[in-house]
């Protein structure tokens, strides 16, 4: 019985409160104050809505990537190297013969890291990006995962080439404008989404 009470006191308490409320239509209300309590209500379906988008790169001019041309930087993930060693291809000799330019190959501490990681069968692989050829990119994140990494560079600097076989660092990279990839196929390096203004340069 006690129960039942408290919540009859308690819903009267919030029915006498509703009543409380000032309408818009109260006499009492500003002119001032009523357009703005109306205006919250009844909003203009002609008003644009206004929709944040993140600012887009400087870069990205005349529809392609300024920033890429020879030397092409190269970021290379830790698959991309283990399926180059599959088919036996020299990194830095294909990627040149990819794109028929000079290219630097850069590796960031986060693929060094997962290499470190899968311990002595890819001994060969932490042998190969350790060649002084090879450019060093230090992380100042925490922890070693490397796609969240590689995404976090391409989309802060347009640069670069992401070098990788991996389907859903792809599926990530693709969504960023300006971002070309390389992938391995069958005994070569296959670049994806080049800028129309160095086309002349990739076909073969």
């Amino acid at each position: 019985m006690g129960n039942k009470n408290q919540l009859k006191r308690l819903q009267q308490q919030r029915a006498g409160l509703l009543r409380r409320m000032i309408k818009s239509t109260d006499s009492r209300l500003k002119p001032a104050d009523r357009s703005k309590t109306e205006s919250k209500k009844k909003r203009d379906p002609d008003e644009p809505k206004l929709v944040e988008r993140p600012q887009g790169s400087s870069a990205m001019f005349f529809q392609y990537n300024t920033q890429l041309g020879p030397p092409y930087h190269v970021l290379i993930d830790t698959n991309f190297v283990n399926f180059s060693i599959k088919n036996k291809l020299d990194i830095i000799k294909t990627m040149m013969d990819c794109l028929y330019a000079k290219c630097i190959p850069y590796i960031t501490d986060c693929v060094v890291a997962e290499l470190e990681k899968l311990g002595q069968k890819y001994k060969l692989a932490l042998r190969i990006i350790k060649d002084p050829r090879f450019e060093r990119l230090h992380c100042m994140h925490r922890g070693t995962y490397a796609d969240d990494c590689l995404v976090q560079r391409v989309t802060q600097h347009k640069c670069y080439i992401v070098a990788t076989n991996d389907k859903d660092l792809k599926r990530r990279i693709r969504k960023i404008p300006g971002v070309p990839i390389m992938n391995v196929a069958v005994n070569r390096y296959v670049i994806e989404r080049m800028p129309d203004a160095f086309e002349p340069l990739t076909k073969k």
